[in-house]
């Protein structure tokens, strides 16, 4: 992972934290494929597109405060992506070895959107 601020992030599509969070998103639908219960294979899918879009869009935005704000909803729907796939694990939806890699990347991309906020309030604001 590596100083998040290392290299010259000129586009969304630079940022490592957009790119775990789109390896995680294609994961989700991977493991998802199979699925025969729609309401939670769509709320996942939701929550886990949710990352890197948000980041995305905050990323586009005029000021430093929209792109945290955007940070800051990719944040929250890891958490939510978390909760359903901790559900996901104990209804026997998914793979319990598989459930606990996909939780432990979902929690590693919300230390990267943490360091970033924090990254972009001291040094932008």
């Amino acid at each position: 992972m590596g100083d998040i601020m290392a290299k010259k992030v000129i586009r969304f599509e630079d940022l490592e934290v957009w790119k775990e969070g789109m390896r995680l998103a294609r994961d989700i639908y991977k493991q998802l494929k199979p699925s025969k219960d729609f309401g939670l294979k769509g709320q996942m899918q939701r929550a886990s597109v949710s990352i890197p879009s948000n980041i995305a869009e905050g990323f586009e935005r005029k000021t430093n405060n929209e792109f945290i704000h955007f940070l800051f909803v990719a944040k929250g729907s890891c958490a939510e992506l978390r909760t359903q796939l901790y559900l996901a694990k104990e209804i026997q939806e998914i793979d319990n070895r598989v459930a606990d890699d996909l939780l432990a990347r979902a929690v590693v991309v919300s230390k990267m959107l943490y360091r970033l906020i924090e990254t972009r309030r001291e040094k932008f604001s």
